[in-house]
């Protein structure tokens, strides 16, 4: 019992992490959108986080495949293959010249993970409570 509640809160902090780098990268985003701070900062702030939010995302993936929560590792394979796919064609980084003309799609794009992963922290929850009830 002890085990899986201290899996279920590292996985929520993972979790929590993740919904944060992405938030921040949003709010960044919105920064350039309305000339709060110019391009190379805008990137190199950016491109410090893009690692570490791909290794938050492998790390909850592994732990919910080897705690065998399947249905949460199933729902957030796709989200690391595309993270995957994205640094196999290095595409994952911001490009300082190109970023005007990439904006709304980035924008798009962490809108986009931020909705995922607030759903993935429902589910989480929910999942968790359904454990913690059920070995009651």
């Amino acid at each position: 019992m002890v085990g899986a509640v201290i899996g279920w809160l590292f996985g929520f902090f993972l979790l929590i992490g993740l919904l944060l780098l992405v938030i921040y990268q949003l709010v960044s985003l919105s920064d350039l959108e309305y000339d709060y701070i110019n391009p190379y900062d805008l990137s190199s702030r950016i491109n410090a986080v893009i690692l570490p939010e791909f290794v938050l995302q492998g790390t909850l993936c592994l732990l919910f495949l080897v705690s065998g929560q399947w249905m949460l590792f199933i729902f957030s394979a796709p989200m690391l293959y595309y993270n995957v796919r994205l640094y196999q064609q290095r595409k994952h980084l911001m490009d300082v010249t190109e970023i005007f003309n990439q904006l709304n799609g980035e924008k798009k794009r962490r809108l986009i993970k931020l909705i995922y992963l607030v759903i993935l922290l429902f589910l989480s929850l929910f999942w968790m409570v359904w454990t913690l009830v059920e070995e009651d």
